[in-house]
């Protein structure tokens, strides 16, 4: 079970993002970042919808505390490919094409 704080923490190391450069790609500052990861703050609904945003996450990933990490990423990868354009979304499809084609074989 990830906490807010937990999952937070990860997407931005996943970003390797320090919590300076976070706070400046999301217009927060940086003790507002450090005391969301610490579980010091809840963030508004507003700053929830713009870190989801950010990260590429649903919201109800950050919210929920269960941590199903296969579904998680699944979603997380889900949500980022359905923000990018059609064109780019085809180059995905047709590299996973590929990679399910090779483990055919």
């Amino acid at each position: 079970m990830a906490s807010l704080k937990e999952k937070l923490r990860r997407l931005r190391q996943e970003k390797k993002l320090s919590l300076e450069e976070l706070a400046q790609k999301t217009q927060s500052s940086k003790s507002y970042l450090w005391e969301l990861e610490q579980g010091l703050k809840k963030p508004s609904a507003e700053k929830l919808s713009e870190l989801a945003k950010f990260f590429g996450v649903p919201m109800d990933y950050l919210m929920d505390d269960n941590d199903n990490t296969n579904q998680n990423t699944a979603t997380r990868i889900f949500t980022r490919v359905n923000n990018l354009s059609e064109e780019d979304q085809k180059k995905i499809e047709s590299i996973i094409e590929t990679l399910f084609a090779d483990k055919n074989e």
